[in-house]
């Protein structure tokens, strides 16, 4: 703020009385009495000062009458015109110099603002509003009393200060315009960025606040890692780990957790799960969707012949469908399941064949899972035996109704009461005593009773209402599978649902291929195959598992990718380790020979008998010795066989199969082992015996002596040296022993050395003293004491 000096002679000159101006000396006296003398006439005054003088002069110059300050308050601007000069006549000559003159008041309120709004240093009286017709004109009152004061340059400075002000006003209006123009121009879309900008950071201020108020939505699927989980979760992995243990989880980052762990984790963290649905190439492909009402057609029932071994199953198949196999079974064993389709009275029964030998326990669950009715098939001269029971087990499982066939009546030693005895033991009471399991007694050589059991497998099925969809792609299990020198892979398959058709795309399990051609039981070529329809095809890639299922789908690229996860998925678990052991805890029990295994290389004529010898052989594993099927497949034994088992470790079981001249060749070279079988007992006997050589011997504990550590002493490159006495025994070099400190094993090895003075000895008798060292342990104290003992092999 700029101030205007006002000196006090300026003051003086200013302020007139009776037309001269005051002496400075006045002005300076006045401000001598209140207080504040000045230095000289030419020091500036404040306003305080100026409030002084200009008070203290109003006070002593005061006018005679205020009537004539009212006389002109309202006029006309024509009237005052003509009136001027009449009334310029009449006043006095004190009110003609108020006309003209500046009034004391007036200047008094103009000197205080001076030094705050004059630039020139100036005093100067405020602009006088110009009258307006009918509006009261501002009176101005002169207090002085007479004295005359010169305004004529008031009224000048006044004018050039006024037009100076507007001039500035307008300009600095127009700068001030010109700028916010340019402002706009240049920086109009700097401006709306901005704005745009700080309306982003708002909105994310907001989303951020409605995102802590509301929990995260987690997505969370079947199997997830704990790192991929805590990421999911907006947190850090370090809260994710902390929360999993607060629950009893000891997971890293790299773990993998289930659903409900993660689940219950992400919950506790205040998030919402939700289920990720994953939709697989398998899902894509296959086709699952529920069949309409309208859709379901009336199929064939499918019935599958158990029991026990030799009790009649294959006699009583051959029988029904006039033709005799037995013959060329060996060892009167079934060896692979088969299917059959036979017509009684009129309707169509497929029959699913499984063998009786426990070995086959696989293939009679996998038969009674796919099947409707199954009969169980007891000798009557026999009785129920263990894979009788377990054939029970299996019915009961796959929830099918029993049918129950006494055969074997035509022997003079049947004695079908004791078996409907035996049944009830496993609650299957005959409908004769109350029950509700059919029992129908038959001769599988003579025919007896046969039409009767036929009859009842038809009643049976009836009741069920056994429906499918024949309008649909066709799915179902494979049954049998085997290789062909001349044709290749062969699968024998069950059509449950749909139909399959010549030239479909099929996929089972780890192989996939197109139908090529297709035959029924009877060798007769077919079409199609419908519901309930067991087939024989070709075009498979590789012989598929038995019990696999199998598909008819569209896109043969998407199912050769899909067999290609299948087999990737197989390689990874095949791969994995058994159980959780470390590196350290591998390498430390094959050094101590604690874990042997027993590698075997399983070749057969088909997939079931593969199987079946596989399934018992691992069954001999024991606590010791685990054997190892690293290889089951269909075909003859080939050099890639042999060379598999030469890097492995293995031997080779054939069954029903024989090697090439390659593959003999080759294991004679590199010493491999074949061993091959037709009946299926004679190669689980001989792995058995095999195994025993393997079994660890068996050891008991032979004590030898004790003696007492009575001094301990260190020798350079010995170590430490406990010098005992023998308390009873005696003490053996390299015998077993243990050290004892209050009763409690401190170690367990054996005696590196035994010295009796400066001579290295075998033993030390009781009674003696002597030194001894031990293997790799140096926490010897006196008072322990060492036990020697020897480990002597049982003979079995």
């Amino acid at each position: 703020m700029i101030t205007t000096k006002y000196p006090i002679h300026k003051v003086a000159k200013d302020f007139k009385k009776n037309g001269k101006a005051v002496p400075s000396k006045e002005i300076m006296d006045i401000l001598t009495q209140y207080g504040h003398p000045p230095k000289n006439h030419m020091q500036p005054l404040t306003d305080e000062e100026l409030s002084i003088v200009f008070e203290y002069l109003t006070q002593h110059n005061q006018i005679d009458s205020i009537e004539s300050v009212y006389a002109d308050v309202y006029h006309e601007p024509e009237a005052k015109k003509e009136a001027a000069p009449k009334a310029e006549a009449k006043q006095p000559a004190a009110s003609r110099g108020e006309k003209k003159g500046q009034p004391a008041q007036t200047l008094q309120g103009q000197a205080r603002q001076q030094p705050h709004a004059q630039p020139q240093g100036q005093p100067a009286r405020p602009e006088v509003q110009k009258p307006v017709s009918k509006v009261p004109q501002k009176k101005v009152v002169d207090t002085r009393g007479g004295p005359a004061v010169n305004l004529d340059k008031y009224d000048e400075r006044l004018e050039s200060f006024t037009d100076q002000r507007r001039q500035d006003a307008r300009g600095g209006k127009q700068k001030i315009q010109q700028k916010s123009q340019q402002r706009r121009q240049q920086g109009g879309r700097g401006q709306s960025g901005k704005r745009r900008q700080e309306e982003q950071d708002r909105m994310r201020r907001l989303q951020l606040e409605i995102a802590k108020k509301a929990p995260t939505k987690v997505l969370i699927p079947d199997e997830i890692g704990v790192g991929e989980l805590a990421s999911r979760m907006k947190k850090t992995g370090a809260e994710v780990v902390k929360c999993l243990i607060k629950n009893g989880v000891m997971a890293s980052l790299s773990d993998v957790i289930d659903f409900d762990t993660a689940a219950i984790i992400a919950e506790e963290m205040g998030c919402k799960v939700e289920k990720e649905v994953i939709v697989t190439i398998e899902e894509r492909l296959i086709d699952t969707a529920e069949d309409r009402e309208e859709d379901l057609r009336s199929r064939a029932p499918v019935v599958v012949v158990m029991g026990h071994v030799d009790h009649g199953k294959t006699s009583l198949l051959d029988y029904i469908r006039n033709a005799n196999v037995v013959s060329g079974e060996a060892g009167g064993i079934t060896q692979h399941i088969g299917a059959y389709q036979v017509d009684v009275k009129g309707n169509t029964v497929t029959f699913l064949d499984t063998p009786g030998h426990e070995a086959f326990t696989a293939m009679r669950a996998r038969g009674a899972m796919i099947t409707d009715v199954a009969i169980l098939v007891v000798a009557a001269d026999d009785g129920i035996m263990p894979q009788t029971v377990e054939s029970i087990n299996h019915a009961k499982a796959a929830d099918i109704p029993i049918i129950v066939a006494i055969n074997k009546m035509d022997k003079p030693a049947a004695n079908p009461d004791r078996i409907m005895q035996q049944l009830t033991e496993y609650s299957l009471v005959p409908e004769e005593w109350g029950g509700e399991t059919i029992v129908c007694p038959i001769s599988a050589k003579t025919g007896m009773g046969i039409d009767n059991l036929l009859d009842m497998v038809v009643l049976t099925s009836e009741v069920q209402e056994l429906r499918a969809n024949p309008n649909r792609t066709a799915h179902g299990a494979v049954i049998e599978a085997r290789l062909d020198k001349g044709r290749g892979p062969i699968a024998t398959l069950l059509v449950q649902n749909g139909t399959l058709k010549q030239g479909d795309v099929i996929i089972a399990g780890t192989a996939v291929g197109r139908v090529r051609a297709m035959t029924d039981a009877r060798g007769q070529k077919l079409a199609e195959a419908g519901p309930s329809v067991p087939v024989e095809i070709i075009g498979m890639s590789e012989v598929p598992g038995a019990g696999d299922d199998f598909h008819a789908v569209a896109d043969e690229r998407m199912a050769r990718e899909l067999v290609e996860q299948r087999k990737a998925e197989q390689k990874a678990a095949a791969a994995a380790p058994v159980g959780k052991v470390s590196l350290e805890d591998l390498f430390s029990q094959i050094q101590a020979g604690e874990m042997k295994n027993l590698n075997v290389i399983v070749k057969a004529d088909v997939q079931g008998s593969a199987e079946a010898v596989k399934a018992s052989l691992e069954k001999l594993s024991n606590e010791e010795v685990r054997v190892r099927v690293i290889h089951c497949a269909v075909g003859a034994i080939s050099e890639n066989d042999v060379m598999l088992a030469a890097t492995s470790g293995a031997i080779i079981v054939g069954f029903n199969v024989r090697p090439d001249n390659n593959a003999k060749d080759s294991a004679a070279r590199m010493k491999v082992d074949m061993r091959m079988y037709r009946v299926i007992y004679d190669a689980i006997n001989e792995i058995e015996a095999a195994m025993k050589g393997m079994l660890a011997p068996k050891f008991r504990e032979v004590d030898l002596g004790r003696a007492e550590v009575r001094n301990v002493f260190r020798i350079t490159g010995v170590g430490m040296v406990a010098g005992c006495y023998v308390l009873d025994g005696v003490m053996r070099r390299n015998a077993q022993m243990r050290l004892l400190r209050d009763n409690i094993v401190i170690y367990d090895g054996a005696i590196a050395s035994l010295q009796r003075f400066k001579d290295s000895v075998k033993e030390v008798a009781s009674g003696y003293e002597c030194g001894i060292t031990f293997e790799k342990f140096q926490d010897i104290k006196e008072g322990d004491i060492i036990e020697a003992f020897l480990m002597e092999q049982i003979e079995v």
